[in-house]
């Protein structure tokens, strides 16, 4: 089966790496804390967005084809494993 095509994330992953080489180099200019801390909250919403992004794909493209595929022993393993994921997410 082949994978959903994440590459659209890419900008958006660039993005929180520079932001995580800010923090970096706040960390080693010895920055005050709440500035630091407001970096890296943006940057846990930054990758809450990508993940986000990433499940709905893969619900679209990888568990959607699972089930028109009519293999059903393909379909529930498809979906108990995005229960497993989902229910890490809440965890």
């Amino acid at each position: 089966m082949e994978n959903a095509d994440h590459r659209g994330q890419l900008t958006r992953l660039r993005r929180i790496e520079g932001q995580l080489k800010g923090v970096i180099r706040m960390v080693e200019e010895e920055r005050y804390c709440v500035d630091m801390l407001t970096q890296i909250r943006a940057i846990r919403a930054a990758l809450r967005k990508v993940e986000e992004k990433v499940l709905r794909e893969h619900v679209e493209h990888c568990v959607v084809r699972a089930i028109q595929s009519g293999a059903e022993k393909e379909a529930r393993d498809k979906i108990d494993e995005l229960m497993d994921v989902v229910g890490r997410f809440s965890g």
